[in-house]
Parts: structure tokens; C-alpha cells; sequence
């Protein structure tokens, strides 16, 4: 049912990067790769590479590989061979077809982080302009679900971005633990290779671009790092897109953004499609980082059971990523605050302005006997009189607070 979920969880860049076609490209850069660095090392003869460097194979074959082989890379070698000549008795030498596929699979996920990197990075700029357009704008903070003191847009702002400022700040380190050259051979001791195998899989790994790796065939953690790392991406859209969905409540009016869209029978309606989409994305993408959770228990050195639902899981939590990352830029970059309502607010409930009474009271009647007074002429619907600042004073106050987490970038 494409139609209904292709505009709301679909994302083409990273479904292209992680599509048939792109994979079977990488698993050739895979054995050519092997090949080139077992040249090296004479274990094949030269040329070997450059004889599968060229090679074309046509995807559909390889699909009743899977089925019968539980892997298509008995399929993808039986279609290779017959091109390379005399190369064939050479490619894949001392390989299993895991270190082809986990290693071609780390290749699309690079590609897939490419475009998520941009676009978080995007957002996050998005975000910093909208902070930075409307300094000292006060509105209400809210706590629990109440009212608590007057804060500023730009806070708000902020605390959306500063997940996302410290998710970019540790991609790097989630590639190197999750991108990474699978070479282990049969059953993880590249014995056919011996004594090279470290050696060929630096080498590999230096050319692909993948961080590099002692053979890791039963252990996913670095696939269950990357998949909590999409998942927090999303959660931290997610939140941005909540707080805008309660603002921007009729009754409250205070924020707007994304795409309205109609109602299919009241004409006054525009809801709020884009946050609505953002969070559609979140319980999908908790829901496949909790299934790759699960499926990271591979018995004993190999084992196959596991494979299929990561092949599934891992490409739809990054285009979910992906999907709530295109949705949140949109967000970021229409957000436009009412500042007549959000000063409304405040002017229409002084008792917002009870704690900084009370500490505007402290210096001369102490904190204790200060917060008791205000608490007594809150009882009777007042406030005592004392020096308070001004819901001004407390947005630009808050706003050093916001230039604090911008400041915390990279």
C-alpha cells in the first residue's frame, strides 16, 4: 500500500543507496577488492581484479539464490564467473559469502549515512537560523504539562536541536563501530588465507573506505550501535514535531509550521500534516531498532537466522530515518512563531511570574519567608509587590541559555 505510506515513511535517496541494484554494485567492489589485496600478497594471480572490476550482473537472478541458497552470493558468483575468464578460479578465494555480503551491506549503509548526515546538519543549521531571527522573544514554559515561567522561542528552539547537535557530533564514531571490512573466511579464522589474513583485510578495508576489523560474523553490535543511533535520530525529531503539535493547538496558537492540509469535510480545518508525518516515523523506527535488537543473537560462529531480518529492518530504519529527517528540515525551516499570542499567554496568567517574584524577594526577606508571602497571596488571587523582571528580561536571559547549546557544536 504504497500509496498510503510512500509520502510519509518512504525517503529515495537512502531506498536508492540501499536498492538491489546498489548492493550487487558493492558486492562487486567487494570481490574486487579481495581480489586486488590477495594479488598483493600473490595468492591470486594479477589481473584478477581488473577482470572483475567490469562485470555486470543482472539482479533478477539472483533472488532464487536467496531462496534456495539462503544468500545470493552462490547466485551472484555462478553469473560472475563466466565473465571473467580465467579469473573465475580465483575470485572469492578463502571467502564465505557472509564477508561479501556484511561487507558490501557496511558499503550501501555508508552511502545511506552520507545523505542522513547532510540532512541532520541541514535541520540543525535550519534550527540555529530560527533561534537566532527572534531574539528575546518570551513565551511560556511549560513543565508537566502546565504552565511554569516565561522563557524565550529561542530556548525552545535549542532544546530541540541539542539532541541532534550531540547524534551529529558522534556519527563518526558510530560509522567506525558499524562500517567495518568483513573477512573471517568459513568460520572466522581466514585459515585459507593464512598467514595474510589480517593483512588482506586492512587492505580492503583502506580501499573500500570501512573502518578495519577482525572478522565479526556472530557479533551485530555494530549494526545494533547504528541502529540506535537512527532510532535516537528519529526520537529527537519526534519530540520537535510534538511540542509543535501541542502548540500549535487551536486553543493555543503559539507556533506554526510545516504543510496544512485540508479536511475532506470541514472547510475551516488545516492539520498539521508534515508533524503528523514526522510522527508516524517514530513508532517504526522503534519497532525495527527492537527487532535488529532481537536478531542480534547469531549462534555460535555463523549462523543464518539472523541475517534475513536484518536485511529487512536495517534498510527500513534508515529510510524511516531518513523519511523524519526530511520531514523535520521542512519543520525547522517554516516554523514561524506568534508572538502576540505567546505574549497573551503570559500577560493572561501573572502567576507565572511568581518565581522570579520570589526570588526578586529573597535578598531581603530570605527564601523561605519570600516563597510563603507569595504563596499566600497566590491563595488569594494576588501577587505582593516586589521588583520583577520583566518577561523580556527572562527571554533574553533564556536565550544565553540557547546560544549555549549552539555554542556546543562542532
Amino acid at each position: 500500500m504504497g500509496l498510503l505510506t510512500a509520502a510519509i515513511t518512504r525517503h529515495p535517496p537512502v531506498a536508492a543507496a540501499l536498492s538491489d541494484a546498489s548492493l550487487i554494485a558493492a558486492m562487486i567492489r567487494v570481490e574486487a577488492a579481495l581480489a586486488r589485496a590477495q594479488e598483493a600478497v600473490s595468492i591470486v594471480p594479477a589481473g584478477t581484479a581488473a577482470a572483475i572490476d567490469g562485470a555486470q550482473i543482472d539482479g533478477r537472478t539472483l533472488a532464487q539464490g536467496v531462496a534456495d541458497a539462503g544468500v545470493p552470493v552462490p547466485a551472484f558468483l555462478a553469473e560472475l564467473r563466466p565473465q571473467i575468464g580465467a579469473a573465475a578460479d580465483h575470485v572469492h578465494y578463502g571467502a564465505t559469502s557472509q564477508d561479501i555480503l556484511d561487507t558490501a551491506i557496511c558499503l550501501c549503509l555508508g552511502d545511506a549515512l552520507d545523505g542522513i548526515s547532510a540532512q541532520l546538519s541541514e535541520t540543525i543549521d535550519a534550527l540555529a537560523t530560527q533561534a537566532s531571527k527572534h531574539p528575546g522573544l518570551p513565551m511560556l514554559g511549560r513543565t508537566r504539562g502546565q504552565y511554569a515561567t516565561p522563557i524565550s522561542f529561542a530556548l525552545r528552539v535549542a532544546n530541540w536541536a541539542a539532541p541532534l547537535i550531540a547524534l551529529e557530533a558522534g556519527l563518526p564514531d558510530v560509522r567506525a563501530r558499524a562500517l567495518k571490512i568483513q573477512m573471517g573466511g568459513s568460520a572466522g579464522s581466514s585459515y585459507a588465507m593464512h598467514p595474510h589474513g589480517p593483512a588482506i583485510a586492512s587492505a580492503m578495508a583502506a580501499e573500500l573506505g570501512l573502518a578495519d576489523a577482525a572478522p565479526w560474523h556472530a557479533d551485530r553490535s555494530g549494526f545494533a550501535a547504528l541502529a540506535s543511533w537512527l532510532a535516537q535520530v528519529v526520537t529527537a525529531h519526534s519530540k520537535m514535531a510534538g511540542d509543535l503539535a501541542l502548540s500549535a493547538r487551536s486553543e493555543i496558537g503559539e507556533m506554526r509550521a510545516g504543510q496544512g492540509g485540508g479536511s475532506s469535510t470541514m472547510p475551516h480545518k488545516s492539520n498539521p500534516v508534515t508533524t503528523e508525518a514526522l510522527l508516524a516515523c517514530h513508532p517504526i523506527a522503534i519497532a525495527s531498532q527492537s527487532g535488529l535488537a532481537q536478531a542480534a543473537v547469531h549462534a555460535e560462529e555463523r549462523d543464518g537466522a539472523g541475517w534475513a531480518v536484518e536485511w529487512h529492518l536495517l534498510p527500513q530504519l534508515c529510510e524511516v530515518t531518513g523519511a523524519a529527517l526530511s520531514h523535520g528540515a521542512t519543520l525547522a525551516k517554516t516554523l514561524i512563531p506568534n508572538a502576540e499570542r505567546m505574549r497573551a499567554a503570559i500577560d493572561a496568567n501573572p502567576a507565572v511570574m511568581a518565581e522570579a517574584l520570589v526570588f526578586a524577594l529573597a535578598p531581603s526577606l530570605g527564601r523561605v519567608e519570600a516563597t510563603t508571602k507569595v504563596k499566600e497571596a497566590l491563595a488569594k488571587g494576588t501577587l505582593p509587590d516586589g521588583d520583577v523582571p520583566s518577561p523580556e528580561t527572562l527571554a533574553q536571559i533564556a536565550d544565553e541559555a540557547a546560544a549555549r547549546i549552539f555554542a556546543g557544536r562542532p
